[in-house]
């Protein structure tokens, strides 16, 4: 049964604000988010307890983590839309409903490839959810100092997620095994759906349903998850390697078409005029830069507690704790900066914050400690962190009318999708190729040192971005509340 409307008609969509129990649903909306970004950790904690259980090859277990990854990264935009055209609920619940079947395929495997069916419907789960909840954030908060309260929440959860997730996979590992990390999201799953459906209002168009475009779906779905796919071969096969090539071939070719596509329909899955808005444009841009830059630090950080400083994965993943409550204090206060400099000026000091961090870790030593080494810088880009991808996002999902944020939201995500997996490709073989130099392709003359020469020159690549980043972002002006479409606020 539908209730009355919240809207009122010539009302904005900002007019959802008054949904009850708004602030109660962003709790649902960032513990989703806080999971989804948490499940891209945790399977690396796990991986080495889930090859020596089923007798799974190193390259198989790549693609334990590179299955999840492809499909999230080739499905966001095409969940974004779908939140647009049947409802942003509806989409969001379908998200944790396929999560939770996802998590208990991968909970029962007993096989390579069972196991790897069950992340990569995990990753298509986190494209709907994740996409469809921040729509739904766009969507329930206006335009202001509110939306900007709400997105840091979101920010925080989303970067604790990242760093929580190696402890936790250590810690259910260690404690009950590694079927554990995918059972832990079939109880969560589960009890999201049902917090979901009493808290999360349904918000959904003013116009009837428009005629969906299926083929540009199709194209921009193969396109994205084969760009994902060839890159997160590159770490298998390397960049020239002709399933490399092919595969990004295949990719440019798919998207061009999808360009094509959307040209010529009448309903583009992407009217392709969103990208003439600078703001929009540039946001994507710069968000996707952030997580070339800070997603493989978490990987490459805890290897190197582990690898060079001989913590143990449970320690490593203990190692990032500080930061992650760097970023939930800041991101609690980023709607107060954000009012006070302006957001391009946070931005820009978050992308040179970030560069700083990134500096700093660029000078790791073999010979040191945690305390010594990694403390500092982390919690560096502990402040960085949240600046950025709360700018990022509000800048991103500004300008969206009320029929465009599934899209806004599916466009920065996707963004700062390829941007991860851009990065941990990029950052992983710089550190790979620079350590291959020292030793001479010699393992017996892989030592601590040469290990950490490698993080060394993979740290200073992301500095150069961050700066180039700070740059870009200078450039951004203040992005103005914009007024946006109606919506229907309902609640079943």
């Amino acid at each position: 049964m539908t209730g009355p409307d919240v809207s009122s008609p010539g009302a904005p969509a900002s007019g959802a604000a008054g949904a009850p129990h708004r602030w109660r649903a962003l709790a649902v909306l960032a513990c989703t988010q806080f999971l989804l970004i948490l499940d891209t950790a945790i399977i690396n904690v796990a991986v080495p307890s889930i090859g020596e259980d089923l007798h799974i090859s190193p390259t198989g277990l790549s693609w334990v983590a590179n299955a999840y990854l492809i499909t999230f990264g080739g499905l966001l935009l095409l969940g974004g839309r779908s939140a647009d055209h049947i409802g942003r609920r509806r989409v969001f619940v379908i998200g944790l409903v396929v999560l939770a079947v996802g998590s208990a395929v991968g909970a029962v495997a007993n096989s390579a490839g069972w196991l790897i069916a069950g992340r990569a419907i995990q990753g298509l789960a986190a494209a709907l959810a994740a996409a469809a909840a921040m729509a739904l954030v766009l969507s329930i908060f206006p335009e202001g100092p509110e939306r900007h309260r709400a997105l840091g929440i979101f920010a925080a959860m989303a970067g604790g997620g990242g760093a929580v997730g190696t402890v936790l996979g250590g810690v259910l590992t260690d404690s009950f095994g590694w079927r554990s990390t995918f059972l832990m999201n079939v109880v969560a799953g589960a009890v999201l759906v049902v917090l979901a459906l009493r808290l999360v209002p349904e918000v959904r168009e003013p116009r009837g349903r428009r005629a969906f475009d299926a083929i540009g779906a199709v194209t921009v779905t193969a396109g994205l998850g084969l760009l994902a796919y060839a890159l997160v071969s590159t770490g298998d096969i390397g960049w020239l390697a002709g399933r490399t090539v092919g595969a990004a071939g295949l990719a440019t070719l798919c998207l061009v078409a999808f360009v094509f596509i959307e040209r010529r329909s009448s309903n583009p899955l992407v009217p392709l005029g969103i990208f003439r808005r600078r703001r929009l444009r540039t946001a994507n841009i710069l968000g996707g830069l952030a997580q070339l830059v800070l997603f493989p630090t978490f990987f490459l950080v805890s290897i190197y507690l582990q690898d060079v400083l001989g913590y143990s994965p449970l320690g490593g993943g203990l190692g990032l704790l500080p930061m992650s409550l760097v970023v939930i204090a800041v991101a609690a206060v980023s709607e107060r900066l954000i009012a006070r400099f302006g957001l391009d000026v946070v931005m820009t000091a978050g992308f040179v914050v970030l560069g700083v961090g990134m500096l700093w870790l660029s000078r790791l030593s073999a010979e040191g400690d945690f305390v010594s080494e990694v403390l500092g810088p982390t919690v560096v880009l502990g402040v960085g962190l949240p600046l950025v991808t709360v700018t990022t996002n509000v800048a991103a999902t500004a300008e969206a009318t009320d029929s465009e944020v599934g899209l806004a939201s599916g466009l920065i995500n996707t963004s700062q999708q390829v941007g991860a997996v851009v990065g941990l490709a990029v950052m992983a073989g710089v550190a790979a190729a620079r350590t291959s130099h020292l030793t001479g392709d010699d393992p017996a003359r892989l030592d601590a040192v040469a290990t950490t020469a490698g993080f060394q020159t993979a740290f200073l690549v992301g500095a150069v971005v961050s700066l180039v980043a700070a740059a870009v972002a200078v450039r951004l002006r203040r992005v103005r509340p914009v007024p946006v479409g109606l919506a229907t606020v309902s609640r079943r």
